[in-house]
């Protein structure tokens, strides 16, 4: 037994009439007449006498009558707490990013966790993974967008990727090099190397693919400014291995991004404690998102 046939039953039995009861509910009035014998076949009796300008209850429809109004008021009094408590999620959302966040589903998900919970403020700290890691960790943050280090998060972590991205080659764009498709990895030993600090989460990924092609990682710039490895390149100093998604790269002529080969790619994801309970805040973000792992 559905509340939507209660609904219908409950309208029939107030307007006396099949006609203004779809008419109320919005609807044909073949669809009322069909919820109306289902129920009746359900329950085993009659619940309207049929005459040709009206419907009467019938006994079965008097006892069913005061029922079905307070199961009625019963849901409608569940649907309109709940939906109370969705619009008092107040507080402060205290979330972590690393930089390049912009090129994320977070972003989006802001918007609609907005448009959803506008009693709630966002607070947005900016930090290297391994920081960010570490203030999730101890409850500092609520969650954080991080570069997924290559060893697991810590124990309880929770995490859904947000972005899926790739290291590149940064060239001048008269170098030989930038005319290619991909560039081996081995072509970069020996090449004055601009990258990534000790303290980047992208700085593990590029010195496990270096080990694991025999070359020495050393760059002569360890720079986290993704617009100073551009500059740097610019003049000349070396090749930069920057992410894909940088905003220095978009629509710049003066410069090529070319993949390397293996790939270097890499993801983002935001992260939160599995434990204790997340806020409330947290919760309604999470409900908006995909599933985590």
């Amino acid at each position: 037994m559905e509340l939507r046939t209660l609904r219908f039953f409950v309208a029939v039995a107030e307007e006396q009439s099949f006609t203004r009861a779809a008419e109320r509910l919005s609807v044909a009035q073949p669809a009322v007449s069909h919820q109306i014998r289902a129920l009746e076949k359900e329950l085993g009796e009659a619940l309207f006498e049929r005459n040709p300008r009206s419907v009467r209850l019938t006994e079965a429809g008097r006892v069913l009558l005061p029922m079905a109004t307070q199961m009625l008021t019963d849901a409608d009094r569940v649907i309109a707490e709940f939906a109370s408590r969705t619009a008092l999620v107040t507080g402060t959302l205290h979330l972590g990013a690393v930089d390049g966040v912009e090129h994320t589903r977070l972003p989006a998900l802001l918007g609609a966790f907005h448009r959803q919970y506008p009693g709630v403020a966002v607070q947005l700290v900016e930090g290297r993974s391994a920081a960010l890691i570490a203030r999730v960790e101890n409850g500092e943050l609520d969650a954080a967008v991080v570069a997924l280090p290559e060893h697991p998060l810590p124990q309880g972590m929770r995490s859904v990727v947000m972005l899926e991205d790739e290291i590149k080659a940064v060239v001048p764009a008269d170098s030989p090099l930038a005319g290619r498709k991909s560039i081996p990895i081995e072509l970069l030993s020996g090449k004055t190397l601009i990258s990534y600090g000790q303290d980047s989460g992208l700085r593990p990924w590029l010195q496990s693919a270096f080990d694991a092609a025999g070359i020495d990682f050393s760059t002569r710039y360890a720079i986290n400014d993704g617009a100073l490895h551009v500059a740097l390149v610019e003049a000349g100093v070396g090749v930069s291995l920057t992410v894909g998604t940088d905003r220095a790269l978009l629509r710049n002529p003066r410069v090529s991004a070319v993949p390397v080969s293996p790939s270097l790619t890499y993801r983002k994801a935001l992260i939160w404690r599995g434990a204790p309970q997340a806020t409330r805040p947290l919760r309604a973000l999470l409900a908006l998102g995909p599933a985590a792992s």
